[in-house]
């Protein structure tokens, strides 16, 4: 008895990918779909970077279809495809950006750089060409926690090339000034040099260009949401209550200028005793999901009060990369494909299937 497509793809409406909850036939993950006798081929394309969850889902895909009747042979491919999706309406994407992913907090001091180092080291550690812009251009800080020092070079004195480094393309204001001199800047010039940062950098093919925002409701962010297509903000807070108000403030000036809300990140939300192991809530517990709850947003997931991710972020060489098997690189890791498959989920940018329309005066 041979094989039908309609068997096949009944068996793969009951695999469920752990990362988007959905089947792959009702995702239409599930692409060129072959029978021949007792031997099924199949793709199945991902829409986020999946480099450490391919060899699972092609595990699971394969039992289930060698199970169904008169299969004999299952060859499954199974690869990510990342593409750009909708930002603001009006506002064109950048060129060889598909996704911006801004990392903003309502206030400083609740880890919002470091979530965001490492935010942009773990979709590359899955496989994505990543950029990373540090838009706080009174107190840049990604030159220090990237391991990156001197000057990006400029090949036709109108532009600049990316620093790189633990495979992330850079851009900072820090590049660019002594690191003790202070930006006495005032307003229209801090959003002129952002987007200079943005616009002047010589990006190359990105799949996601993490954007660590400064704290607060200001110029920078105003002039991010009017000028820059971004694909969605992710919110970093700790527990604490003061934390928590400024963070719903910042939440509530993305949505009202039309900026989805990817998710909140709970930084710090329990103290790790590095001599004993032992876990404190110094800061409060539950106010993010709490957070979550009342603006019908997602919780993408809690990270410790740690001294290793101080200690590292410090030296040059963030959590990600100078320990990518321990817990806290796990917990960046997941937080990090919790937010390339909300990207994932939104409307794709349909923007370069149109041709261009150019009326002219004869």
């Amino acid at each position: 008895m041979s094989t039908t497509i309609e068997a096949v793809k009944a068996a793969l409406s009951l695999v469920i990918d752990p990362n988007t909850g959905k089947d792959f036939i009702s995702s239409r993950s599930a692409k060129n779909i072959e029978v021949d006798d007792d031997h099924v081929a199949l793709d199945i394309e991902l829409g986020y970077p999946a480099k450490s969850q391919i060899e699972p889902i092609r595990a699971a895909v394969t039992a289930a279809l060698t199970a169904v009747e008169g299969v004999k042979k299952v060859h499954v491919h199974v690869y990510a495809k990342i593409v750009a999706h909708s930002a603001q309406r009006g506002v064109k994407l950048l060129p060889n950006v598909r996704n911006i992913i801004a990392v903003a907090s309502g206030k400083g001091g609740v880890g919002k750089s470091t979530t965001a180092v490492n935010l942009a080291l773990a979709l590359a550690a899955e496989g994505a060409n990543v950029g990373l812009l540090d838009a706080d251009i009174y107190g840049p800080s990604q030159p220090m926690m990237m391991g990156i020092s001197g000057q990006p070079k400029s090949n036709d004195g109108k532009t600049m090339e990316p620093m790189e480094n633990h495979g992330l393309q850079v851009a900072s204001i820090g590049f660019m000034i002594n690191p003790d001199d202070p930006m006495v800047w005032r307003g229209p010039m801090v959003t002129q040099a952002l987007q200079q940062l943005l616009e002047q950098t010589n990006w190359r093919d990105l799949d996601y260009l993490v954007v660590d925002m400064p704290p607060g409701t200001g110029d920078i962010q105003l002039t991010l949401s009017q000028k820059v297509p971004v694909t969605g903000a992710v919110i970093v807070t700790t527990p604490q209550d003061i934390a928590l108000l400024d963070a719903r403030k910042g939440l509530k000036m993305f949505e009202k200028v039309g900026i989805p809300i990817l998710g909140v990140v709970e930084n710090m939300s329990m103290h790790i005793c590095s001599n004993c192991g032992h876990a404190e809530a110094i800061f409060g517990q539950g106010g993010g999901a709490k957070m979550c709850a009342d603006f019908g947003v997602d919780f993408l997931g809690a990270l410790p009060l740690a001294l290793s991710i101080r200690e590292q972020t410090d030296s040059g060489r963030p959590t990600v990369v100078a320990n990518p098997d321990g817990t806290e690189a796990q917990l960046y890791k997941q937080i990090a494909r919790k937010v390339a498959v909300k990207v994932a989920e939104k409307a794709k940018d349909m923007s370069s299937k149109f041709p261009s329309i150019v009326i002219k005066n004869d």
